[in-house]
This record gives structure tokens, sequence and C-alpha cells, in this order.
């Protein structure tokens, strides 16, 4: 899949846990830790807005797209 999430280095540069990015965004904590261990996983619009709206930052933040590798 070309777009992934950047959680994990979003949590990073802010020095964040993944407990503690549950409990600011209100999400699931399945789909917290999902989020911050599993770059292919693609949360739905509303958890985006959620991170987004939280963090007032920019889609551009937690996904990106990359160019899928030939086989």
């Amino acid at each position: 899949m070309p777009i992934q999430n950047r959680v994990k280095s979003f949590l990073e540069g802010r020095n964040l846990s993944a407990y503690q990015f549950i409990k600011d965004t209100g999400i699931a904590p399945a789909t917290g830790y999902k989020l911050a261990k599993k770059s292919s996983y693609l949360p739905s619009i509303r958890v985006l807005e959620v991170i987004c709206d939280t963090y007032k930052v920019q889609l551009s933040e937690i996904l990106e797209w990359v160019e899928e590798k030939e086989v």
C-alpha cells in the first residue's frame, strides 16, 4: 500500500508514549497501539480528524505517501 501512517515518528518527535497518545485523543486503545506500532495500519477518517484536532496538526504529519516497490 502506498500510504502509511507516521504515528510512531510523530510520537517520538513529541516525546509521547502510545499510552499518552491514547489518553490525549480518546481513541480506542487497540487503534492507538496499532497506529504506534504498525505503519501499514490506516485509521478511519474520524480517527484522523481526532488526532489532527487534538494536536493541531496537518494530515501530512500523520500520513505519508511512499512509492511502491516493484516485485
